[in-house]
């Protein structure tokens, strides 16, 4: 279960589960950018005071469960999450933007989900068995 935490007045626990695929669903993410992207991912987190629990990636689309605080906005955390993430990966892997026709990683769109304590231990699971064939 989430840590219940404290700010000054207030008291929170809130996590997103947020998923968004590839542009185009191509099948980009394995091996090396797999594991750059992850590390990319958790920098950020770092750097933007959230945090990311889970975190799997079914090479077209990817899948997250983050835990932030209140005054976190999902659309700031989403666009700093692949906008950063696409810009170093185009850099350290630059034969991805032959794969994608030059255009961009992500889909513009995604999926979000609040998720409560009856429904953690489903969502974690369920991340976690992406990518299991």
């Amino acid at each position: 279960m989430s840590e219940v935490k404290f700010g000054r007045g207030y008291v929170y626990s809130i996590q997103y589960h947020i998923v968004w695929c590839v542009k185009y669903r191509h099948k980009v993410l394995q091996g090396k950018l797999d594991v750059r992207l992850k590390e990319i991912w958790s920098q950020i987190a770092l750097d933007n005071n959230f945090s990311i629990s889970e975190m799997k990636s079914d090479e077209d689309h990817v899948h997250l469960l983050i835990e932030c605080s209140p005054q976190h906005s999902i659309p700031s955390m989403i666009k700093a999450l692949k906008g950063v993430s696409a810009r170093l990966l185009f850099k350290e892997f630059p034969d991805l933007k032959e794969k994608l026709w030059e255009g961009n990683l992500w889909n513009r769109s995604y999926f979000i989900a609040t998720v409560s304590e009856n429904t953690e231990s489903q969502i974690r699971e369920y991340i976690r068995n992406q990518k299991v064939k």
